[in-house]
């Protein structure tokens, strides 16, 4: 993982708090996750499942954020942040990484997410997009 001392030295740029566009940033991830929620699960689609949650979560990370007047130029800067606000949730840092990882393999390489990834873990991407709703959310 990189270091959020790396991300903030290379990787990170302050900007003033937009509260529209951070409402409007977590609105759209919330539509993606409806959408992907609908999907049939098969084979053919686990892919773009994982792929479309990890988007979800990415959104929310930016929301996270922008909440607190930083852009990050990459998603590993996204994960370091998010790390380094809430040591205790290293396993949750940890797991987004794997998700990148995945969709990475996905969009850049063809290859297939496997179906038992996703099946063995659907409860805790589940779990982590309602926790970074409740750590984006801006009232």
């Amino acid at each position: 993982m990189i270091t959020w001392n790396n991300c903030d030295k290379n990787f990170i740029k302050k900007v003033e708090i937009d509260i529209f566009r951070i409402k409007s940033i977590a609105e759209k991830a919330f539509q993606r996750k409806k959408v992907i929620d609908n999907l049939k699960e098969s084979e053919e689609n686990t892919s773009f499942i994982v792929e479309g949650y990890y988007e979800v979560i990415k959104e929310l990370l930016v929301a996270y954020l922008l909440r607190n007047g930083l852009r990050s130029r990459n998603h590993q800067c996204l994960i370091a942040y998010f790390y380094a606000q809430n040591p205790s949730l290293e396993g949750e840092a940890k797991f987004i990484e794997q998700l990148l990882y995945y969709r990475n393999r996905l969009d850049y390489y063809g290859e297939s997410i496997p179906t038992d990834f996703y099946k063995r873990n659907k409860q805790e991407i589940s779990k982590i997009i309602d926790m970074l709703e409740k750590i984006a959310r801006i009232n």
